[in-house]
């Protein structure tokens, strides 16, 4: 069974949504016949390519907030993702065009490491406040995730994988998907949102056990 995760990696509750779902898949009847792919998705698509801009102003701009709400609503995302383990850090953090860092993740797949490319790139944002958007520090990252320092760098340099980013997020607008994290399992159903690790083990569950009733 194959679960294509479409998120971004700038998205909070993407980072969190990977976490609920592991644990879901965890709990999940023969949960080694899982296949897991993560898929591009894109928030801030027009913004030019190695510019950021404040998360928190970007909050005010984009939901229309006041200066103590955003930070409110920063606060609160911290806290749901220490319930989960994680760590954020949003005061002080910026947001920004991640496309290319959707091309180092193609990579990683391309190498056997995606899941380490992702997970590296979600703590260095979220947690370590390290840049995700400019070629020098996308390298550095991957190589911290185990990929070969040239190779990730002649792939950034290049337009390695840009067909393979702007396919998937081509294919998110064609599945009608609006926001991340979107969940889908056997191109059969789906879960959108980070939803909890019971309703993601259910989900696969019941998508397992439908698979061996379908006539063949």
């Amino acid at each position: 069974m194959r679960v294509e995760v479409w998120s971004d990696i700038v998205c909070p509750w993407c980072y969190v949504g990977k976490r609920r779902f592991e644990r879901g898949l965890a709990m999940a009847e023969r949960n080694a016949e899982v296949e897991v792919i993560h898929r591009a998705f894109q928030l801030n698509p027009a913004m030019p390519a190695g510019e950021v801009r404040d998360h928190h102003d970007n909050l005010m701009t984009k939901y229309g907030l006041s200066d103590s709400q955003a930070t409110a609503m920063q606060q609160q995302m911290e806290r749901t993702a220490a319930a989960e383990g994680l760590e954020f850090h949003l005061v002080g953090g910026v947001t920004g065009n991640t496309f290319d860092a959707h091309r180092l993740v193609h990579l990683g797949r391309a190498r056997g490491l995606e899941g380490a490319v992702l997970e590296r790139l979600y703590r260095a944002h979220f947690t370590e406040q390290r840049s995700i958007f400019d070629h020098a520090a996308l390298t550095a990252l991957a190589v911290e995730a185990g990929l070969d320092e040239a190779d990730a760098r002649a792939a950034l340099a290049g337009g390695a994988f840009a067909e393979g980013v702007n396919a998937e997020v081509r294919e998110a607008r064609g599945l009608g998907i609006s926001g991340v994290p979107y969940f889908v399992i056997d191109r059969r159903y789906a879960v959108s949102g980070a939803q909890t690790p019971e309703l993601f083990a259910e989900a696969l569950n019941r998508a397992q056990a439908d698979a061996r009733v379908a006539p063949r």
